[in-house]
């Protein structure tokens, strides 16, 4: 046996994972440094504009501007004018080439996203029942869809704008300490201590996001619940109880993500104050450096509007550890849901059913149980003989739909053991005894789709096949009346159909697999007494041949076996044909003895 052992999804995995696309990475990068310098160096015009053109001291900027003028254009209008232009064309191409760069860490998030995708969803296919029970649909939707948004949203957009302001951040940076050397000092002095204090106050809303994650967790899996028994919660006049519970796990959520909000915000607010004061003592220090040295009013403006060019980046710099907790998160719950137990995997060339016609299968000595409270099966054994047509019968909580389980592998047995044609199930793997067998139960597994992709399932069956399976479940002539025929939609688990339709649809769906081992879980109980005679007729040709068990409580069908075993306990405390065990006393006596008479 083995089990599938996946990669770790952490940093480094997402990091090797980029490289594969270093080339479009590396353009992206080359793009946003150029985007970078054109943007960059547009707050130095205004030196040029105040102290040469507005305060009439022409220096080397007028001289270039003359180069590129006419003489007529050559004044203060042309020069502001033309620096206008410039400033204009400056900022498009820099606004092209982010959007470019931002499309290109885009690609790559969504490739990336989109292979984390496919490793959960395998993983589904091998995931125990056991942990599908425990953590429900609600649970495993979320690390599906909501944490891979999460990811792709830091991986995509966040990631991108982080290498522009981190680049904007350098630039400015070294321009101011190319205009004076003091003042860049003190603002690259005063920029990581604000990050230090950021980084603090973000430490403290990291568990509420953790929370709020929860809260939506927990209202997802009772709102998928609530929505698949909605007809029978509303049938007993029960649908505004458990509504009010989803309202209850809403305010759940209200509240933890009020928490977050607020917290995060106030977290990111205090955080841009810090950098405020420190831009308002820059300022005080930039105007007293015009009084005591060379430094001149443009060149103050110019530091000004650096100032103002770094708000924005710093901004998303400060933020960016948010979105970080956030997707540290996901990948946390991501991980633990690809590490969680899986369904033993046996590698075996083993065919029980290569060569056997009639499918024959021996339980051993079996016990199991859900918890450690109550054992459901207790070393229980009996013989399903090839070919035979076996009915178990029972009180409920008997047993019967735990065996059921433990055939089609969905559960293991404690101990003992079970036998497909002599071969252990351990040494053959389930993969291959599921391909042999077909289960029709009480309430069929049916999609929002047509007639057909419910019979099919997705493979490949001719109209002529589906017609004929149709016709064994006694369902041709009901949908030779619909005017799409095959191809009529059925809603949501098939809530178009009766439910004697919707049994007698998954009864065809099991013909068409031409299976070798057939169990019928009460799988007729919702049709009328002519219909199901016609039905068992019509299977008893399309059975021969075939091991079948069904688990019934109506007489009618239980009459058909070869063998009843009866259940209690999760003993088998009375076995033989409905003839013997109806005079016998005992259970089966007391189950179908009134009926029989």
């Amino acid at each position: 046996m083995r089990n599938t052992t996946l990669p770790t999804i952490n940093w480094n995995w997402l990091f090797r994972q980029a490289k594969t696309y270093k080339s479009r990475l590396v353009v992206a990068n080359i793009i946003a440094i150029v985007a970078t310098l054109i943007s960059v160096p547009i707050p130095l015009l205004m030196p040029l504009m105040v102290d040469e053109v507005l305060l009439h001291k022409p220096s080397t900027g007028v001289e270039l501007l003359n180069i590129m003028l006419p003489t007529h254009w050559q004044g203060p209008i042309g020069y502001i004018l033309l620096v206008l232009v410039m400033v204009i064309l400056m900022r498009i191409v820099s606004q092209v080439l982010n959007i470019y760069q931002g499309r290109q860490f885009s690609l790559v998030s969504k490739t990336i996203t989109y292979q984390i995708r496919l490793q959960l969803l395998d993983k589904l296919s091998r995931i125990s029942m056991k942990e599908y029970e425990s953590r429900g649909s609600g649970g495993i939707n979320s690390h599906i869809i909501t944490d891979i948004d999460t990811i792709d949203k830091f991986l995509g957009p966040t990631l991108s704008r982080f290498i522009v302001s981190f680049l904007t951040v350098i630039g400015t940076a070294g321009v101011l300490l190319w205009i004076n050397w003091q003042l860049g000092l003190f603002i690259l002095l005063v920029n990581p201590i604000v990050i230090y204090f950021s980084r603090k106050l973000g430490n403290r809303v990291k568990d509420l996001k953790r929370k709020e994650n929860q809260s939506y967790e927990r209202f997802q899996t009772r709102l998928i619940e609530t929505l698949d028994g909605i007809y029978q919660l509303r049938a007993s006049n029960r649908e505004r109880a458990f509504l009010d519970q989803l309202k209850n796990q809403a305010d759940d959520i209200r509240h933890s993500a009020d928490q977050f909000t607020w917290q995060s915000e106030a977290a990111g607010r205090l955080s841009f104050l810090l950098f405020l004061l420190g831009f308002e003592l820059f300022r005080a220090a930039a105007m007293i450096m015009v009084v005591l040295s060379d430094l001149s009013i443009g060149q103050m403006f110019a530091i000004f509007s650096y100032l103002w060019v770094m708000l924005s980046p710093i901004q998303e710099l400060l933020s960016i550890q948010f979105s970080w907790y956030g997707a540290s998160a996901a990948l946390k719950r991501i991980n633990h849901l690809l590490h969680i137990d899986e369904e033993p995997k046996v590698e075996s060339t083993i065919n029980p059913f290569a060569t056997n016609s009639a499918t024959e299968i021996q339980i051993n000595n079996i016990n199991f149980s859900y918890n450690e409270e109550r054992q459901v099966l207790d070393n229980l054994s009996l013989t399903i003989r090839g070919g035979e047509k076996v009915a178990l019968v029972g009180a409920s909580g008997g047993g019967k739909s735990t065996l059921i389980q433990l055939l089609l592998g969905l559960y293991r047995p404690t101990n003992g053991e079970i036998l497909f044609n002599g071969h252990n199930t351990q040494d053959v793997g389930f993969e291959k005894i599921r391909n042999q067998i077909s289960v029709v139960l009480q309430q069929p597994i049916l999609f929002n789709d047509t007639l057909r992709h419910n019979l099919t399932l997705g493979s490949d069956y001719s109209d002529d096949a589906l017609w004929n399976a149709l016709d064994v479940a006694q369902l041709q002539d009901v949908v030779i009346q619909l005017t799409d025929g095959l191809d009529t939609q059925i809603g949501r688990q098939g809530v178009k159909l009766s439910g004697g339709q919707r049994q007698r649809l998954a009864i065809a769906r099991m013909v068409l697999t031409d299976p070798k081992f057939v169990i019928l879980d009460e799988a007729t109980s919702a049709l009328d007494t002519a219909t199901e005679a016609a039905l068992h007729k019509a299977l008893s040709d399309f059975l021969v041949g075939r091991t079948t068990l069904i688990v019934a409580h109506r007489l009618s069908a239980v009459k058909q076996a070869d063998t009843i075993y009866v259940l209690n306990d999760g003993k088998v405390s009375q076995s033989g044909t409905h003839h013997e065990l109806v005079t016998q006393q005992g259970l089966y006596q007391t189950l179908y003895g009134s009926i029989q008479s």
